[in-house]
């Protein structure tokens, strides 16, 4: 009698950890390791064990706590669209109520973690939830296409969280690989949205391949991909890294600008689906490059 038990446990912390979308705060999680760990390398400065477990930590329930209380906002919408309508809300397998809890508890773990570190951690995650879950998800997702874009600085508050868990000096490095993250979002987000279109339309949400054009949206996701590559060449010219990381956002940049003309001059949704899936590596790369290159450095 105690197998089903088991397994109904095992389901439901299985159901609540999807609920957190795991492959969303997994790479928020990365960028604000491979800032700390940078800053570290950078400025010879040891990270104790204590902060390693209230950044990581931290970050881990935050950006949980964000994209759970986005699901608890989004529960109508995803329960329509065929891309999000299996998630734990929609599909009964959580309720409305329990997700808010747990999102909400989540979130004060999160701020503690923060607090422990130093103001400026604690500072920009209470910035990172209120736009994430306030300004995008409750204020502009259902009203304007700029919700991608006013809600990106979230995106790029692990990063520097991550970077001011160990020093302050050279902020304009911290600001840099947090602005490389927010200029990532729409790159990442429409072309996504471009290739599940359809569900966007159904759900009423004005992302920007609903509201514009084909033609438009390509145009506008390659502009995008231009500047974040542009930008990604920037930190080079701080006299702080090198061959390694040039080479590491040239080759990916490179790759990211094919993907996105391909996807300008020849729209489907394969190619839309290839620049959003190819994104994530390019991100992850480049953060790893940072690492490399201030370590040997």
């Amino acid at each position: 009698m105690t197998i089903p038990h088991q397994i109904t446990a095992g389901n439901t912390v299985k159901n609540y950890y999807e609920l957190t979308k795991p492959k969303i705060w997994y790479l928020l999680v990365f960028t604000a390791f491979g800032a700390a760990l940078t800053a570290s390398f950078l400025f010879d400065i040891p990270i104790s064990p204590i902060t390693w477990i209230l950044l990581i930590g931290g970050v881990a329930a935050g950006s949980a706590a964000a994209d759970t209380l986005t699901g608890y906002n989004d529960r109508d919408i995803d329960a329509i669209m065929d891309r999000t309508k299996d998630r734990p809300i929609p599909s009964g397998r959580i309720s409305p109520q329990n997700a808010l809890v747990f999102g909400l508890v989540l979130a004060g773990i999160s701020l503690a973690c923060a607090w422990f570190i130093n103001p400026w951690a604690f500072g920009l995650m209470a910035f990172g939830l209120f736009d994430n879950i306030i300004v995008y998800s409750k204020w502009l997702k259902r009203r304007s296409q700029s919700n991608i874009i006013l809600g990106g600085f979230s995106g790029g508050a692990p990063a520097l969280i991550g970077y001011v868990a160990v020093t302050t000096q050279n902020i304009e490095i911290g600001l840099v690989m947090a602005g490389l993250v927010f200029l990532w979002i729409p790159t990442h987000i429409w072309s996504l949205a471009l290739h599940v279109k359809k569900d966007y339309t159904k759900a009423k949400v004005p992302m920007l391949p609903v509201v514009s054009s084909e033609k438009t949206s390509v145009r506008v996701i390659a502009g995008t991909t231009l500047m974040m590559v542009v930008f990604s060449i920037l930190p080079f010219f701080f006299n702080q890294f090198g061959m390694i990381y040039l080479a590491t956002a040239s080759v990916f940049g490179a790759v990211m600008i094919a993907l996105s003309v391909w996807l300008l001059t020849k729209p489907s949704e394969k190619a839309s689906w290839t620049v959003f899936k190819f994104s994530s590596p390019y991100l992850t790369a480049l953060f790893i490059a940072f690492m490399v290159d201030a370590f040997l450095k």
